[in-house]
């Protein structure tokens, strides 16, 4: 027999009968001996629940349970327990509030694993066991309010949970409507709103989505006094973040229909939402990207799309994720030789974030890439993975996808419609049609390099041209390994039907890994427009965006054709001398008012600048892979890559001898050890190098004169700022302050400032600051201006005058995040946050509660330190000790000991946690949290009291830690 409370209480026999329970009395009683089955219920409970007045004498009571008894016959026993009744059922799950109970439970531990796909389907069934309002049948009384109030406080929630599945299933759309009728109703419960939010966000609504906040926390406030939580907070923070939030790659922008594969996207958009890892298989040529890029379209999430054919290894491939997500490697100072792995960045970064991602062409790194994958789902429970590779990836949970040729109307189709394009008006006989798309095993790519030929052949023609090449007759089932060399030898067809000029260009297009413009292709290839438009008619190349890109089947042929032609190093050499040429233009527009102009153009060719370096380092041409390196170094720096150029630049430094490369290439040299000082992985290659690398950049910079590449100042000043010759590098800044160079100069003045804070001058500090700040804004450098404001606010919050921080803070702020500079504006926030702590604690924790969210999207382990050490200082102001010790104990953790960005944030953490020692009166743990303070303080080569007074700690702890 089965029973149900969630609504009218219920009873049916097993054949699905229903059973007449007779009248309000009875239906009361059962629901209450239901609402607990196995579980006695006392005598004088059910007397006082079951009457309408709230009373009912023994007798009655025992005659209604007789009665019921006669009711429900075999079906469940009514047992009398000492004092009590109570119910047996056969089963827990014959009474629909037990059943609820058990599939929500369920359905939230699969949530919390990150299983939306097996959530969902639990929740909604458990769902819809409600009729109506809980225990409906049960008189108004304290026991029956309370229960009610649990079962429809867990309906709920559970109703929360299921819409909260269905975002992560990328269902965002579909739950608009339902989540703002849900939030309209609980005007007070946060997790609506919260959910309405990200629903809205992730569908271009950031304005409705602030709106919803904006509401909800005018309701809190009219109806209890009170401000949203710290949770809401965040998410509102994020949302409002949005703009210098990184942008992931979107799929590349078809230009040609898509044919024959329609009811393919549904299924498999349909397999993504119950399955976090989906592999498209099947052999080159068959359509696997253009069905990821379509799958993608459908798939309702955020899409991050990373093109991997390009990559000749997988140790770049965490990095290629990165570039594809927008995320930086790094500030814009860096983030030491301790900084995260890229792997454990790309794992903050996706932690909490929805969105797919594609991995394209995984084949030559399955092994790789299918580490990542795993790594990445285990660690991300909101990511779905798609791939495409000729072969599985291998990995627990995978579902793969077989990507087969096109039936054979759709093939017929496909030709046709890539046929109309090369010649307008086409007509053909569709058997004849049909026999070529057979001829090309009815592959995508091998039907359109054929349908290409119609601009210069006619059907027949071709028809018979491809029997000739291919030795067709009639086939029966085809592997995958013949169909691969049935497109090879499509692939050389349509080749050998270049003009040799045509050949040329595309041998030697196949040098850039990233596409070209019609410039650089023509420097590099000697291919003009009118040829790159030629080799596009013929589906060589494909055109978008001003930049033409070739499909890496045909590129493969292409290169393989390049070192037959014996020209693959002329061509590689051109393809450095380009871009070389490239970077050397943009430096100096990187240190001026054109950084945002130049900085999408580098970007767009980063492919390209770190192939050219690759062939430079691998050829051992020493002299064009150093200044490749340097020219590029302010790029890098900027844009958050330096990390991406390390790796070779600790090669090209293996092989240069202790004393440096020799000639006039000193400077070159230095930019070469400090991008190698970038990557944890190269410490014992370019430490060796770094007393050389130092007398080489005195050499360059006399003072008298500017050097080429004036950021190795600053750069050389953070990366011995830290157990390094600190007084020999402001020795050597301090020697550019008449320098002809106005970054250099603006940017001596900066560092010089640091020297002065360092003797205690905190006037003549303040001056260069603000000298450095006007020279930089006078150029138009948002960095250096960035850099010298936060100087200059750190400085007036010093002497108390808060408001003049907090407003050079944002001047800084607005830069930074112009720069797209994430984690930047992050530490900013930390600033201002500290800036604003001791006066309005509220808004102080509004910053770091964003610099924590804008840290976590940025993947940044560094800054997101700093926002839990703020927040640590918000507890233990408002002495919340444990909360503090607990944030001060997870900061400690994730900051980097050998960083100067970090060091100022250990001195507050340590200092901190030895006040909570202190006050928890434990003043042992105290001294000796506060002697640490003092020795990482002593490591910035300023006295401890003057660093400690900088940081604004109040004078008690200063003299706690000077005392130590």
């Amino acid at each position: 027999m089965r029973f149900a409370i969630l609504g009218q209480t219920r009873a049916w026999r097993d054949d699905g009968t229903e059973v007449p329970l007779g009248g309000p009395a009875r239906r009361a009683l059962l629901a209450l001996l239901l609402l607990r089955p196995g579980e006695v219920v006392p005598v004088d409970r059910l007397a006082d629940e079951i009457g309408p007045a709230g009373g009912t004498s023994a007798h009655a009571l025992h005659s209604q349970v007789s009665r019921l008894r006669a009711t429900l016959g075999g079906g469940a026993a009514i047992e009398r327990a000492g004092a009590g009744y109570r119910i047996v059922v056969a089963h827990d799950d014959d009474v629909d509030a037990c059943r609820f109970e058990r599939l929500t439970g369920q359905g939230r531990a699969a949530l919390r694993d990150g299983d939306a796909g097996q959530a969902v389907p639990l929740l909604r069934e458990a769902l819809e066991l409600w009729r109506g309002p809980a225990l409906a049948d049960l008189p108004e009384s304290p026991t029956a309010r309370a229960a009610a109030v649990r079962l429809e406080e867990q309906r709920l929630a559970a109703l929360e949970d299921r819409i909260e599945g269905e975002l992560r299933l990328g269902e965002h759309r579909a739950a608009v409507p339902e989540l703002r009728e849900l939030a309209g109703r609980h005007p007070l419960r946060e997790r609506p709103a919260a959910l309405l939010m990200r629903a809205l966000f992730a569908e271009g609504g950031q304005a409705a989505a602030l709106e919803v906040f904006e509401e909800t926390r005018r309701h809190l406030a009219e109806e209890l006094g009170a401000d949203p939580s710290a949770e809401l907070a965040a998410l509102h923070l994020e949302v409002l973040s949005a703009d210098p939030s990184p942008s992931p790659a979107a799929p590349p922008a078809q230009l040609t229909s898509f044919v024959g594969r329609a009811a393919e996207v549904t299924e498999v958009a349909g397999l993504l939402r119950v399955a976090r890892l989906v592999t498209l298989i099947g052999p080159g040529g068959v359509g696997k990207t253009r069905l990821s890029v379509e799958v993608a379209g459908a798939a309702g999430d955020t899409v991050c799309f990373v093109e991997l054919a390009a990559l000749r290894d997988g140790a770049g491939l965490p990095r290629a994720l990165l570039s594809a997500l927008g995320l930086r490697e790094n500030g814009l100072l860096g983030e030491g030789a301790g900084q995260q792995e890229p792997v454990d960045r790309l794992i903050s970064a996706l932690s909490d974030r929805v969105l797919l991602l594609v991995l394209d062409n995984c084949e030559h790194l399955v092994e790789e890439a299918a580490t990542l994958a795993a790594r990445l789902l285990a660690a991300c429970p909101r990511l779905r993975v798609l791939a495409t590779s000729r072969e599985p990836l291998g990995v627990i949970g995978e579902n793969l996808w077989q990507v087969r040729p096109l039936d054979g109307d759709a093939a017929v189709r496909l030709f046709t419609d890539r046929a109309r394009a090369a010649r307008r008006g086409f007509a053909a006989d569709p058997e004849v049609v049909r026999r070529i798309c057979a001829a090309l095993d009815d592959l995508p790519l091998a039907i359109e390099l054929a349908a290409a030929r119609l601009r210069t052949l006619d059907i027949d023609d071709l028809a018979g041209r491809l029997d000739n090449r291919l030795g067709v007759a009639a086939r029966g089932a085809r592997t995958a390994a013949e169909r691969h060399r049935t497109l090879r030898s499509v692939v050389a067809w349509s080749w050998d039907l270049l003009s040799e000029e045509e050949q040329r260009a595309a041998r030697q297009f196949t040098v850039f890994a990233g596409g070209a413009t019609a410039e650089s292709a023509l420097r590099v290839c000697g291919a003009d427009g009118e040829l790159l438009e030629s080799l596009a008619d013929k589906s060589l190349l494909e055109a978008a965006g001003g930049r033409y890109r070739m499909l890496e089947t045909i590129r493969a042929y292409g290169a393989e054709r390049l070192e037959a032609a014996d020209e693959a190093e002329p061509v590689r050499r051109a393809h450095a001398r380009r871009f070389l040429e490239l970077a050397r233009t943009a430096d100096p527009h990187l240190r001026r008012a054109g950084q945002l102009k130049w900085l999408p153009i580098l970007a767009a060719e980063h492919a390209d600048l770190l192939a050219a370096l690759r062939w430079a380092v691998e050829a051992r041409e020493v002299e064009t892979a150093l200044r490749l390196l340097a020219s590029a170094s302010n790029y890098l720096w900027l844009s958050g890559l330096s990390a991406s150029a390390a790796p070779y630049a600790t090669l090209l430094l293996d092989g240069v001898p202790p004393d440096g490369p020799g000639g006039e290439l000193g400077e070159e040299y230095v930019m070469c050890v400090l991008l190698a000082a970038s990557d944890a992985a190269g410490h014992p290659v370019w430490q060796r190098h770094l007393a050389r690398a130092g007398q080489a950049l005195a050499a360059a910079w006399p003072g008298d004169r500017p050097g080429r590449y004036p950021v190795a100042l600053l750069l050389w000043m953070m990366r011995n700022a830290v157990g390094g010759d600190m007084q020999g590098a402001f020795e050597l800044v301090r020697a550019q302050l008449a320098c002809p160079e106005p970054w250099a100069r603006a940017t001596a003045r900066y560092v010089s400032a640091f020297g002065a804070l360092g003797e205690g001058d905190a006037a003549a500090a303040e001056v260069h600051f603000h000298a450095a700040a006007e020279e930089f804004r006078s150029l138009g450098d948002r960095w250096g201006t960035a850099l010298a404001l936060d100087s200059l606010a750190g400085l007036a919050g010093t002497r108390g005058d808060r408001a003049r921080a907090v407003e050079l803070t944002d001047e800084a702020l607005a830069l930074t995040e112009q720069l797209g500079a994430l984690e930047d504006s992050a530490d900013l926030l930390v600033n201002r946050g500290d800036h604003l702590a001791g006066e309005d604690a509220a808004a102080a924790r509004a910053d770091y509660t964003r610099a924590a969210a804008l840290a976590r999207r940025a993947g940044s382990s560094t800054y997101l330190a700093a926002a839990l050490r703020g927040l640590g200082d918000i507890a233990l102001l408002e002495q919340d000790l444990a909360e503090a010790e607990r944030l001060y104990v997870e900061a400690l953790e994730r900051l980097d000991p050998h960083w100067i960005k970090s060091l100022g944030d250990r001195v507050r953490t340590l200092a901190g946690l030895g006040r909570v020692a202190e006050a928890h009166g434990d003043r042992a743990a105290a001294r000796e949290r506060f002697r640490e303070a003092g020795e990482t303080a002593a490591v910035m080569g300023i006295s401890t009291p003057a660093v400690l007074r900088l940081m604004g700690l109040p004078e008690t702890v200063v003299e706690a830690v000077t005392r130590r």
